[in-house]
């Protein structure tokens, strides 16, 4: 037990969630600073997170899941969630520790990339193709999870279209046909994306979901954690992390890295050409979900995800991501 003798708010920021910054004096060891997540005070978030039960996923995984991820993270102090009656997390605020959370305007290096890239290669060899992706940790890809997924490819036509209208600065005029035709098949994308090796994986590497530290990288935000194949997280943090001119000088180095760091973490067999294929493929949903982002609006500031579309459409119109599927 510790006793309180004072309390303040830091910070409020609105997205997804609520996210508060708040500074408790106590006698306990526990942090001072304190990032407590809570139901978003914009009804558009509440109803966008409500069904795919994404701060709920988040609770979850760093209730039954993170002690099991080699992966930094932060600290989750307090988590609860009650059906219909919301959700509280509370996590060590890491600026305490003197960590810089990154912000979704960041730009990598290739040199941070090519850590980051390692950090994912950690992550996702701690439970490649493991058998308790269908066991004890088969909510992973359960039923909300599918739920999300049908939700996307019911909304995925009227939401591309409302985006590119919204983005025509920044898309290639060329690519609007074939991202119009792969957000009508959009079921049959996302079979092609699931059916590499299954692993863990975050699913949503921009740079906003990163930290960094003496230790180095660390992942944020876990709302959208699932099975997968990983070089998917790859090529979201590539498309959306890099300047186009960073990308196209490093990305295969960077896919190849990806791969002798899986190897390394004892997951061997990791062809090089196989890889960057699925990667090629992997880079048109970073596309589609910063599109996304902006015909929703109020997520998160436009002139930033127009940056992070203008990245992503140059990466999927540079590699033909599009011509993957084969329709």
């Amino acid at each position: 037990m510790a006793r309180v003798s004072g309390a303040r708010v830091l910070d409020v920021d609105v997205g997804t969630t609520s996210r508060v910054r708040f500074e408790v004096d106590h006698d306990g060891s526990a942090p001072r600073r304190w990032f407590i997540k809570l139901p978003s005070k914009s009804f558009k978030a509440r109803a966008i997170t409500a069904l795919p039960r994404l701060p709920q996923t988040e609770i979850r995984f760093y209730l039954e899941l993170a002690q099991h991820v080699p992966t930094r993270r932060p600290r989750a102090l307090a988590a609860v969630a009650a059906f219909g009656r919301g959700y509280t997390l509370v996590l060590e605020d890491l600026t305490e520790r003197g960590i810089r959370p990154g912000t979704p305007s960041d730009t990598l290096s290739f040199e941070q990339a090519s850590q980051v890239c390692a950090t994912l290669a950690e992550l996702h060899a701690s439970h490649w193709e493991s058998p308790r992706l269908k066991g004890d940790l088969a909510w992973l890809a359960g039923p909300v999870r599918r739920l999300e997924d049908g939700l996307g490819s019911a909304l995925a036509v009227p939401l591309m279209r409302r985006g590119l209208d919204r983005a025509t600065a920044v898309v290639p005029r060329e690519l609007r046909r074939p991202a119009l035709r792969y957000a009508q098949r959009r079921r049959q994308a996302m079979r092609f994306l699931a059916a590499g090796p299954r692993t863990l994986i975050h699913h949503d590497c921009h740079p906003g979901n990163l930290y960094w530290g003496p230790g180095g990288p660390g992942l944020l935000d876990w709302q959208l954690v699932r099975s997968g194949e990983g070089i998917g997280d790859v090529a979201y943090l590539l498309a959306t992390a890099l300047s186009p001119e960073v990308r196209r000088d490093h990305e295969r180095a960077l896919v190849a890295g990806y791969g002798q760091a899986l190897e390394a973490a004892g997951v061997p067999g990791q062809d090089f050409e196989r890889l960057w294929s699925r990667y090629r493929a992997h880079l048109t949903y970073a596309f589609e979900a910063m599109v996304v982002t902006l015909a929703v609006g109020g997520l998160m500031d436009e002139e930033i995800v127009s940056e992070l579309i203008r990245r992503s459409a140059l990466a999927v119109a540079e590699q033909e991501s599009f011509s993957a599927f084969g329709f």
